[in-house]
Parts: structure tokens; C-alpha cells; sequence
């Protein structure tokens, strides 16, 4: 048996650390923590107690070609405070949102991209709108 205390962190792959940096320190306001000096580019942000790692990988077999925003795609999710602040933060950054204020999970769900296409949702109990 596994017992588990939390999830530690999510890895995603891009293309372009500075654009995705940029993407996820203005758009999405997470702040960037320090990093191991590996011998590879990336990038880590905090979010909440756990991390988002960003990794430069352009050959990774994980980049949507297809940026199309699709809820079935993996994604990863963050719990926000206000869906209608989220909603229109985004729209004034210009970023494609997908609204789902209704979903059967009985979250209201936001999904966007980053700049290489990796889906991400930002969601609150519907019962919180």
C-alpha cells in the first residue's frame, strides 16, 4: 500500500522557456521559486504548497501540435477564488478560454493553454459562482 500526503509537483515540456516564463509569471500570476542548476533549461514556479516545473524539452512527445482548446486533453487544474475574475483576467490578456460554468464534475471549469498548447484548467465549485 501506498499512503500518499499531496501532490509534490507537475512537469510540463515547452519549447520556449522565456515565452512560457512570461505566460506563467504575468498571465497565469505564478510566482517563479529557484531552481537547481541543472544541465538543462527550465524553470519552477510555486503554486500554493506544491510546483509546476518547466521543462525545455522541443522534441518531447508530450506538445500539442493541435492547440485546440479540448476539456478530454490532459490537463492539470488550480483551484482559483473568483471564476469571473479568472475569466475576465484572461480575456483582457487575450487568452482563448473554453467555459465550462456547468460541467457534470461539479466544478466550474476554465481551460486555456500555455504558448506550447499544454491545457490547463482553472476551476471552482459551482456552488462558489
Amino acid at each position: 500500500m501506498i499512503n500518499y500526503k499531496e501532490l509534490h509537483h507537475t512537469s510540463l515540456s515547452v519549447t520556449d522557456l522565456e515565452k512560457a516564463k512570461q505566460f506563467y509569471r504575468d498571465v497565469l500570476c505564478l510566482t517563479e521559486i529557484e531552481r537547481p542548476n541543472f544541465n538543462f533549461p527550465g524553470a519552477w514556479f510555486a503554486i500554493g504548497t506544491q510546483q509546476l516545473h518547466l521543462i525545455v524539452d522541443p522534441l518531447s512527445q508530450t506538445i500539442r501540435n493541435d492547440k485546440t482548446l479540448n476539456s478530454r486533453e490532459g490537463h492539470f487544474a488550480l483551484r482559483v477564488d473568483n471564476y469571473y475574475d479568472t475569466i475576465n483576467w484572461l480575456k483582457k490578456k487575450n487568452i482563448e478560454v473554453l467555459a465550462k460554468p456547468t460541467s457534470q464534475s461539479g466544478f466550474a471549469q476554465l481551460f486555456c493553454t500555455d504558448p506550447d498548447g499544454n491545457l490547463i484548467e482553472l476551476n471552482v465549485d459551482q456552488e462558489d459562482l
